[in-house]
């Protein structure tokens, strides 16, 4: 069963840039700077979602000098990919389950 952390996450990455920055941070840590390069962001705009990503969980921040390094948290998303699947699954076992109508 979804809960209302799950929800609130699945709020979090349907934003597009969001989603864009977590499908980059899958494949390596990156700086800001990086980000605003890849995405074509407003830095002002890019840090924002950062900050909502951050809080959230999805991500972490490692400091390297003057800039700050942005890494993926794959146990959070692994751990959503898991309720979807644990849905399907029980929408397959379901399939021949009908509630009768009034």
């Amino acid at each position: 069963m979804l809960t209302s952390v799950d929800a609130d996450l699945m709020r979090v990455l349907s934003d597009p840039l969001r989603l864009r920055i977590v499908t980059l941070l899958a494949r390596e840590t990156l700086c800001t700077t990086h980000m605003v390069e890849e995405t074509g962001a407003k830095q002002t705009n890019l840090s924002n979602h950062m900050k909502v990503l951050r809080e959230a969980g999805v991500v972490e921040t490692e400091p390297c000098g003057r800039f700050t390094y942005y890494k993926l948290r794959p146990e959070v998303l692994a751990g959503l990919s898991g309720q979807f699947a644990a849905l399907a699954e029980s929408a397959r076992t379901a399939t021949g389950n009908r509630r009768a109508c009034p």
